[in-house]
């Protein structure tokens, strides 16, 4: 009985977040698979009531988990609950909220990964410049290194975000919130170069794009995907190489030579410093390996 009980609130419950909270089909899913596996478990342990479910048992059904899921899976699993008891409370089926002080496992930390200095120039100076497209992709490559751009802002910039004579890029971000980023000089050089001497010969009508392709529209993220992916191979990088590893490397380098992690957090974008702050991880492994590496007393082994 109290299974089916179970299975009666957990279709209000979604109920409530389709047409309430109006969430969409893939978070009802999601919601609706941890509430399954929750419903196993009871199913299982027939004697539990999930109106009055007590922390002996939730331990118990947490040991379950671990068997089969993931530390990221289960924190999902148990906001999904926490939300699904939060509902009980407001439609007065129970009083209290079993799971809110049941603590989520601890994930272990993923570095970011990075290319060292001369990765990136490696890469850069790996891209050769005798056709328009070739110059279209070295352009970009430095400047997307250069200003730490995300791939959404490179195949979206236009002409209208670019300074040629101030030497900057700006956007236009939240709450009309300017960004602005200094172009370096050797992004410069290729982008004047692409602008004036490539990009009309690929360009076919008119478009306010900067980064075309080769039928001279947009460069789309699957296209920016493709010529990285290209030029990676040619190199024989070893490491895994995806688009946002030039704006973690930007961040990184920057951090890495002395500049003031507000500064950084300004040219990336970010409207939180905790999120710049990640970055500070990796340079604090740079110190170590560097002070390793050069410090006399550690070098006499």
């Amino acid at each position: 009985m109290a299974n089916n009980n179970f299975a009666k609130t957990k279709k209000e419950f979604l109920d409530y977040l389709r047409f309430e909270r109006l969430l969409s089909k893939n978070t009802l899913n999601s919601y609706s698979r941890d509430l399954n596996k929750f419903s196993l478990f009871l199913k299982k342990n027939k004697k539990l009531d999930f109106k009055n479910i007590e922390k002996e048992s939730i331990v118990s059904f947490l040991q379950v988990l671990r068997e089969t899921q993931s530390s990221k899976s289960i924190s999902r699993i148990l906001s999904s609950l926490r939300n699904y008891y939060k509902f009980l409370i407001r439609e007065e089926i129970v009083e209290n909220n079993p799971f809110l002080n049941i603590n989520n496992p601890k994930t272990p930390k993923r570095l970011i990964k990075v290319l060292t200095v001369d990765e990136v120039k490696k890469f850069l100076e790996s891209i050769p410049t005798s056709s328009k497209l070739e110059l279209r992709d070295k352009a970009m490559f430095e400047l997307l290194y250069s200003c730490g751009l995300r791939v959404s802002e490179i195949v979206n910039l236009k002409q209208g975000n670019i300074d040629l004579n101030e030497k900057i890029i700006f956007f236009i971000g939240k709450g009309n919130k300017e960004r602005v980023c200094p172009i370096g000089y050797q992004a410069l050089l290729h982008l004047k170069t692409y602008i004036f001497n490539a990009r009309p010969k690929i360009e076919k009508g008119r478009s306010n794009f900067i980064f075309l392709n080769k039928n001279g529209k947009r460069l789309t993220r699957q296209g920016f995907w493709k010529v990285m992916k290209k030029y990676a191979k040619k190199l024989g990088l070893k490491k895994e190489f995806y688009p946002h590893i030039f704006r973690h490397s930007f961040a990184t380098h920057m951090l890495e030579n002395g500049a003031d992690l507000r500064i950084v957090q300004e040219l990336l974008g970010h409207s939180n410093i905790s999120t710049t702050e990640i970055y500070t991880t990796v340079t604090k492994k740079h110190l170590k390996d560097t002070y390793f590496k050069y410090h006399p007393r550690e070098t006499e082994r």
